[in-house]
């Protein structure tokens, strides 16, 4: 350990001076009360500013575009997939349905189609991750800002399709993508088959007899009779 060390480890209190405090709060800290004063000083001086509280319910808040206040439901886009309800981890998503059979139309076969009866979200199990959402491949769960919905009783938190219906009309439109961001995949591959089709439109099909590349011919090498080659002449 060098001298440098051994005289900081082993050096008094009182090498180390306190450093001096300025100003009247300082000196008033020192005095006996002191830090009461100076409690009261920051409350007197607090109280001649404006209040940024807001007057909720009165004023309603701010919230960000994309808040998870509750999920909303369009039931038309919903097929029955059981998707959702398969990878909530709360299991707090309860769907009931049942098989309607369609009458044939025009000489075809009859099909059957499941019809809801049941979309319930309960509300006290919900940790709002928006994993059924994400899951949801016909886009029927969407994120709502709205955020009153609290009840007295906790099984009334459990809500059914017809209050989860009333959500949807306030989910905010989709915000505008961001230019600089690379295009989806499928919007990518049906713009290169648009191309393909345009070009062979523009080319028009090849001509009929018209001689491909690659193709082998049959006949003889140039400069050379049939006869000439292996088998040839023979009747």
């Amino acid at each position: 350990m060098s001298p440098a060390h051994l005289w900081l480890t082993n050096a008094a209190p009182s090498a180390f001076p306190r450093r001096p405090q300025y100003g009247i709060m300082g000196l008033v800290g020192r005095l006996p009360g002191g830090g009461l004063a100076k409690g009261l000083a920051v409350t007197l001086r607090t109280m001649t500013r404006r209040s940024v509280t807001r007057q909720y319910p009165e004023v309603q808040p701010d919230l960000p575009p994309r808040s998870r206040g509750v999920i909303a439901l369009l039931e038309e886009n919903c097929t029955v997939c059981m998707l959702c309800a398969r990878e909530c981890p709360d299991w707090c998503i309860y769907i009931d349905s049942h098989k309607e059979t369609l009458p044939a139309e025009g000489g075809g076969r009859a099909r059957t189609r499941n019809v809801l009866d049941r979309f319930a979200i309960d509300f006290a199990l919900c940790m709002y991750c928006g994993i059924c959402i994400e899951v949801c491949p016909f886009d029927a769960l969407f994120w709502s800002p709205e955020f009153e919905y609290a009840e007295y009783d906790i099984a009334e938190l459990t809500h059914e399709k017809q209050r989860l219906r009333e959500w949807m009309w306030t989910v905010p439109p989709p915000q505008a993508h961001d230019p600089a961001a690379e295009p989806p995949k499928e919007i990518a591959a049906a713009e290169k088959a648009a191309a393909r089709a345009a070009r062979t439109s523009r080319n028009g099909p090849p001509a009929t007899g018209a001689p491909t590349t690659g193709t082998p011919t049959t006949g003889p090498p140039a400069g050379e009779s049939p006869s000439d080659s292996p088998g040839g002449g023979r009747p």
